[in-house]
C-alpha cells in the first residue's frame, strides 16, 4: 500500500511539471500621468480634488513575456482615460470612465488582441469601458538610476505624449509633500516624477489636453 501511494505521489508531482512549464510571466516598464498632482501636500491636493484629476494616461512597454500564450516582447500599449471625478479620491466615485486604447502598430493582429486583453486586465475598472481603439507607432523609453526608474518619454503617434523628469528640491513647494495618490494600477516598483509634458490630442473622449510642469507622473516597472 505504501509503495502504491509513493507511485501515485510521484505521478502527481511529475504531472505538475507541464503546467509549471506553461506558467506565464511578463515584465516591463510603465509610465502614468494624471491631471492632478500625485506628489503633493494635503493642502494642495484638497484644492484640486473635485476640480481636476479626472484624466490619466497609462502606458506599458513589455520588455519580455507573453500574455495568454502570445509573445509580446518589445511591444507597447497605451490607455487614455476620462473619468467622472478625481481618480484616487476615496470620497467620490469616478466610474464608469471612458477610455481610448492605443495599440502598438508593430504588433500582429494576434498580438494586438493580446495587448488589448493585457491592458484590460492591468487597468481593471479604468479600462472597463473602451470607447475607441487606435493603432499607432509607440515609443516608450524609461531611464534608470540603479534599479530605480527615474524618467520616461512616451510618444504614441500624434495622439499622446509624455515626458517626465525626476523630482528635485525645487519641487518641494510646501515642504510637506508625500505620495498623496498611489499609481492607478499595480506595479512592482514606481517613483513619482514631474510631467514636463502630458498630452492627448486624439478622438474618442470629447476632450484633449496639454499640461506641463505638474508633479503628476509615476515611472515604474511591472511584473506578473
Amino acid at each position: 500500500m505504501r509503495k502504491i501511494l509513493m507511485i501515485l505521489t510521484a505521478g502527481v508531482i511529475l504531472g505538475s511539471f507541464p503546467s509549471i512549464g506553461r506558467a506565464q510571466h511578463i515584465r516591463g516598464t510603465y509610465v502614468e500621468t494624471r491631471s492632478a498632482d500625485v506628489y503633493t501636500g494635503p493642502c494642495f491636493a484638497n484644492a484640486e480634488v473635485g476640480l481636476v484629476g479626472d484624466r490619466a494616461i497609462l502606458a506599458w512597454r513589455i520588455e519580455r513575456g507573453q500574455w495568454q500564450g502570445v509573445r509580446l516582447d518589445g511591444l507597447s500599449v497605451v490607455g487614455v482615460v476620462k473619468a467622472k471625478a478625481t481618480l484616487g479620491d476615496p470620497y467620490s466615485d469616478p466610474y464608469p470612465a471612458d477610455a481610448v486604447l492605443i495599440v502598438d502598430q508593430r504588433a500582429t493582429p494576434e498580438q494586438r488582441a493580446a495587448l488589448i486583453r493585457f491592458a484590460e486586465e492591468m487597468g481593471g475598472r479604468l479600462l472597463a469601458r473602451i470607447v475607441r481603439i487606435e493603432v499607432a507607432p509607440i515609443q516608450l523609453d524609461v531611464a534608470f538610476r540603479g534599479e530605480h526608474p527615474v524618467k520616461a518619454e512616451l510618444r504614441a503617434g500624434q495622439l499622446a505624449a509624455i515626458r517626465t523628469r525626476p523630482l528635485t528640491e525645487k519641487d518641494h513647494i510646501c515642504g510637506n509633500e508625500i505620495i498623496y495618490y498611489p499609481p492607478l494600477v499595480r506595479v512592482s516598483h514606481s517613483m513619482p516624477a514631474v510631467a514636463e509634458l502630458d498630452q492627448y490630442r486624439g478622438p474618442g473622449l470629447n476632450v484633449s489636453w496639454t499640461s506641463r510642469g505638474k508633479r503628476s507622473a509615476f515611472v515604474g516597472t511591472f511584473w506578473r
